[in-house]
């Protein structure tokens, strides 16, 4: 079976438009240095290079501008010997090449780079007390299309003026003045550097889900140990930011292994991360070029499913993600093995975990090569920091039967606010991670959001938790109340225990909850759902007299000469054919 390649092309860019921001920043490599010069000669090469025509549309401006603001009228004025001409004219330049371009305020008044950095000009150039003033000013006159928004000037470490500013508020406010402007267009970046909350979802196109990155292994595998359970809070044109590109950066003698910056690349993209580039475009090698256009990659960061691979498995201290691509519930999916370790790892992958079935046919996206068709199982070896990623188009799908916790949605979720939903490594838990501080207010549930059922029907539930006390836990199933387990207790806050009841599923999407109003519930390592072939239809009560053959939704297999591989129900029972 040969897969079909999705490519990305700027005739298809309105089919990904509401896909993560693609393009270059120029606080990696430059800081506060920049320059007219610099910020066109970046446009330039990311024309001249090729990256345009992969994706690559926006040249962001990030700190390092500003030249104060005028005492009178308060105007945002801009670095007289960086960008002696001002910035609409690098705006226009811009435009003009094709491009986007984006810029870069602070919530509070003081930038990171002016408190951090010690850059006098930039204080006072923050949006604070110039919401509306400064979105005119760079939306409607000077025409930006993106803007990345921190927060050093609303938090009491990062400032002079030692401002505590409540961070929903600011962005709520700074979205409100975008919108002011009439654009709709432009994409706000929240730079909270964590989870802000679920209010994002209202204000943002995307946010920063950790600290700043540098070029170290270190730095990347700490983001993504902190996004492997971010997955439930993706959606289109709402997508978790896992920090600027340090593909091809070398800063203070630190610099990423050609394997580390290929991990790197490929998990930004299968999580949906946006991809900013952080280096000198006109600096590139050839290899590091290749791997910043390489089409596969992009196609699964840019497929309009908008989907970010959620955590499958963990498998000989790898981890398993994968996400559907062109098609929900279908027969293709992206999945990648990370081995986050010193040590290379051999991995079998059981399909059946990646809810696949039968022939696999795969093609791994770094080669950009078809390998193809695997039954049951794929073994390969994953080298230290390393990962594999592959597209996957099987014979059969299967309905998902294990949902971690971290693959969950927590309503009241934030890193920055405490005692509400919050995820944990966990080595005793099935995926290494546990969701817990749940409870003790309605809104403070983890759900499942998109529990698929083909044909509906009865299923046997079991949720895994870790308790070492008496807790309560009430299962709702589509918005009704179907049970609360009283006295969860696993025997220790390191055990895992079970409890079991049947829900019944409507065809299609579901939405499973957990919650409890008035006290906390367990922690939760996951839910495993397994399908009840129902007693209700005939064709499978008479299937043992009649010698019949049924799939697992109960229809009747009418060819039984050539079944293709797949588990069925044979004579009553459940049998595999091979």
């Amino acid at each position: 079976m040969m897969l079909a390649f999705v490519s990305l092309s700027m005739n298809a860019q309105d089919e990904v438009d509401y896909g993560p921001t693609m393009g270059w920043s120029s606080w990696n490599t430059f800081e506060l240095n920049i320059s007219e010069s610099i910020i066109k000669g970046q446009a330039d090469a990311m024309v001249s290079k090729g990256l345009l025509r992969v994706g690559y549309n926006h040249i962001n401006i990030d700190d390092g501008y500003f030249g104060g603001r005028d005492a009178e009228t308060g105007q945002l004025l801009i670095h007289k010997t960086r960008f002696p001409n001002g910035l609409k004219g690098i705006v226009d330049y811009i435009h003009k090449k094709g491009l986007k371009a984006g810029i870069y305020s602070d919530g509070g008044y003081n930038t990171c780079g002016s408190y951090h950095g010690g850059d006098k000009t930039g204080e006072g150039v923050g949006l604070y007390q110039h919401d509306q003033q400064d979105c005119d000013f760079f939306f409607k006159e000077l025409g930006f299309d993106f803007i990345k928004v921190d927060f050093c000037g609303g938090d009491p470490v990062h400032n002079k003026d030692r401002l505590d500013l409540d961070e929903k508020a600011r962005y709520t406010a700074i979205a409100k003045a975008i919108k002011n402007t009439g654009r709709t267009d432009v994409r706000m970046n929240i730079c909270r550097w964590a989870y802000p909350g679920t209010w994002a979802d209202d204000a943002g196109f995307s946010w920063r889900t950790t600290g700043d990155i540098n070029a170290s292994w270190n730095s990347v595998k700490g983001i993504l140990a902190e996004n492997l359970y971010m997955s439930a809070y993706c959606s289109k044109g709402h997508y978790n930011d896992m920090d600027m590109l340090e593909v091809g950066v070398e800063k203070w003698g630190n610099k990423l292994t050609s394997e580390e910056n290929k991990t790197h690349f490929g998990m930004w993209c299968i999580m949906n991360s946006p991809l900013l580039i952080g280096c000198n475009i006109n600096s590139l090698d050839a290899t590091t070029l290749a791997l910043l256009k390489n089409q596969d990659l992009i196609a699964l960061n840019q497929d309009t499913l908008y989907q970010q691979a959620y955590l499958a498995c963990k498998t000989n201290d790898c981890f398993v993600l994968v996400k559907d691509i062109e098609t929900r519930y279908g027969n293709k999916r992206a999945f990648a093995i990370y081995n986050p370790n010193d040590q290379r790892k051999t991995i079998t992958l059981n399909f059946k975990d990646i809810d696949l079935a039968d022939s696999v046919a795969l093609r791994d996206c770094f080669l950009r090569r078809n390998l193809g068709k695997f039954y049951e199982t794929y073994e390969v070896v994953v080298p230290a920091h390393g990962a594999k990623i592959y597209v996957a188009e099987a014979d059969a799908r299967l309905e998902r039967t294990c949902y971690e916790a971290e693959t969950g949605y927590g309503s009241s979720y934030s890193e920055i606010t405490g005692n509400v939903c919050q995820y944990a490594e966990a080595s005793y838990c099935s995926g290494g991670y546990k969701a817990g501080w749940l409870g003790s207010k309605e809104t403070n549930d983890l759900q499942w959001r998109h529990v698929f059922s083909k044909s509906g029907g009865t299923y046997t539930m079991k949720l895994d938790y870790i308790c070492g006390e008496n807790r309560n836990v009430t299962i709702s199933v589509n918005g009704k109340k179907v049970k609360t387990f009283s006295n969860c207790n696993s025997g220790g806050w390191d055990k895992v225990a079970t409890k079991t009841l049947e829900i019944t599923l409507q065809p299609g999407e579901n939405i499973i909850r957990l919650s409890n109003s008035t006290g906390w519930m367990p922690d939760i390592d996951c839910m495993r759902l397994e399908y009840q072939v129902p007693a209700s239809i005939e064709g499978v009560k008479a299937s043992k007299r009649q010698g019949k053959v049924y799939n697992l939704q109960g229809v009747e297999m009418n060819n039984t000469e050539s079944l293709p591989r797949g588990i069925y129900i044979i004579d009553g029972q459940k049998r595999r054919v091979i």
